[in-house]
């Protein structure tokens, strides 16, 4: 076997194993930005219930109801 040849072949595996780990690298990224957004979200799901059980939204959604009704 040539050197020309033994080189090619090692560049090919070394580029195939390059490839193998650049594919696997970013699986734990992914699990943790999943994380930080569930994280994000159930912080804005909490601000919002308070926001929601406010005395000025209940007061603001039983004036919109009683408008649409017509019940004022």
């Amino acid at each position: 076997m040539t050197v020309r040849r033994r080189a090619g072949r090692l560049r090919a595996a070394l580029t195939r194993r390059v490839r193998a780990l650049g594919a696997t690298a970013d699986q734990g990224m992914a699990t943790a930005e999943y994380a930080i957004v569930m994280v994000a979200a159930a912080a804005l799901a909490g601000v919002l219930l308070l926001i929601i059980r406010s005395d000025f939204v209940r007061d603001m959604l039983e004036a919109l109801i009683r408008g649409a009704l017509g019940i004022d």
